[in-house]
């Protein structure tokens, strides 16, 4: 039989029971004789006090036990005399599985920058907040299963190396052996994305997704890049932009859905402690209509607001995050879905509007966080996909594999990409995406 959680304890467990609790020491107070252990195993952000009398097996093992450090307590679920708490353990037996010294250990039952702790990243998992966003990311990582296979979808898993940029002029890390220049006959690359597999899994799956590591070797450095992370992309065949819109507010909701179900408790402590309107965020994310308005009519907004923004506003400009967070968080204040955009700002791959101007496009904005989805139809028209190729001055032999797609069976196909940190970002209210991820990798950083 398994061994109990504390969660399962705290939840499940009748007065008078006996077990075991296994944890780790999050605070010890000595009241005479007796010590009082709040132990915590990470299941959740309750813990269980366990009340250890002089005399009892293994007591002895006590003198050096402090924040930190693990212990096995035995004894019998009581109703408790303090606040906040309905069950204590009254011990009967403790051992201790393993010390942490005092005078080194550096989670103490204090304040601790979000600096500090990104600099013991293999420890702070163990604190409140990083336990409570590494819940969360568990938590919307199981929802986005639940969600694509309730829709229809399977899942896949595309290359991580590759030899093609789907993105067309993308930084990629280049992969080699260290015995040979062309391990694969070719040059190759860790994947950026894995959009075109999927569209070839599509046109014979008819939906599917990844949800997989990706890879830019952009010299970035910002509190929302990474070199590595992780994408969710889902490809349908049949889907329109249309379509690709109302899946992407769907995903979406049901995330934000899964949080405030199962992780409750770590989105109030988030609330209280990262960022005070993260419950209104998140509450008004689920139950709004997402706005949908063109890029035409986004840049007409941003003309008339009368702010003076870093970056110029005009027709033909890309988007930046301050253009994204006025039209969220001050014009619509709720998040927007714009689409036609400029072809010139967009990759090779988008259906081509009517106008000849602009691509079925679309990304979904947020508050705090800006894009967090960008998504097209994509071009399944096999002469307006050459010809935009060797427009932009790509190679159609790159591409040879991705074109025949579209020579044998063509139909309308759209899909996405989200961010999988930036998801977490937004759902947790933190403010660097290094603090979403266990061990970030980012330019100049892999030390754990």
């Amino acid at each position: 039989m398994a061994k109990p959680r504390i969660i399962d304890i705290l939840d499940k467990a009748e007065i008078g029971q006996t077990l075991t609790a296994y944890g780790w020491v999050r605070s010890r107070r000595d009241s005479k004789a007796v010590t009082f252990l709040v132990l915590g195993d990470g299941s959740s952000l309750k813990t269980l006090q366990a009340v250890i009398d002089p005399g009892i097996e293994g007591h002895a093992e006590l003198t050096h036990v402090g924040t930190g450090a693990s212990v096995a307590v035995t004894g019998e679920i009581v109703a408790s005399p303090g606040k906040g708490q309905a069950l204590e353990l009254k011990a009967t037996r403790v051992e201790v599985l393993g010390l942490a010294d005092q005078e080194s250990y550096p989670l103490q039952k204090k304040g601790h920058s979000m600096e500090f702790l990104r600099s013991i990243a293999h420890l702070r998992a163990r604190s409140n907040v990083f336990g409570a966003v590494f819940r969360i990311r568990a938590a919307l990582a199981q929802a986005t299963h639940r969600f694509f296979a309730a829709q229809g979808f399977h899942y896949v898993h595309t290359p991580i190396i590759t030899a093609s940029d789907c993105e067309g002029a993308g930084a990629m890390f280049e992969v080699k052996a260290s015995t040979k220049d062309h391990f694969f006959g070719r040059p190759a690359m860790l994947t950026v994305s894995g959009q075109l597999n999927a569209e070839a899994l599509a046109y014979g799956l008819g939906r599917v997704y990844t949800f997989g590591p990706t890879f830019r070797a952009e010299n970035s450095n910002t509190n929302r890049h990474l070199a590595e992370f992780w994408m969710i992309e889902p490809e349908a065949a049949f889907f329109d932009i249309h379509d690709d819109m109302d899946l992407a507010e769907s995903y979406l909701k049901a995330l934000i859905d899964t949080v405030f179900a199962e992780r409750g408790d770590d989105v109030e402590l988030l609330g209280k402690f990262v960022d005070k309107d993260l419950v209104k965020t998140l509450e008004t994310t689920r139950t709004a209509t997402f706005v949908r308005i063109s890029y035409t009519e986004a840049i007409e907004v941003l003309e008339r607001s009368g702010r003076a923004f870093e970056f110029p506003v005009k027709w033909g400009a890309d988007l930046q995050s301050e253009h994204e967070r006025f039209l969220t968080e001050e014009h619509f204040k709720v998040p927007v879905m714009i689409t036609g955009y400029p072809k010139e700002i967009k990759s090779f791959y988008m259906f081509a509007n009517d106008d000849d101007k602009t691509v079925a496009a679309m990304d979904v904005l947020v508050p705090r966080i800006g894009e967090i989805i960008g998504g097209s139809q994509r071009e399944h028209r096999l002469e307006r996909l050459e010809r935009r190729i060797v427009e932009l001055g790509m190679r159609l032999e790159d591409y040879t594999w991705y074109l025949d797609l579209n020579r044998y069976g063509a139909v309308p196909h759209a899909g996405f990409g989200l961010g999988f940190e930036r998801a977490v970002m937004f759902c947790t209210g933190m403010v660097n995406i290094r603090d979403v991820v266990p061990f970030p990798r980012a330019v100049g950083q892999a030390a754990f």
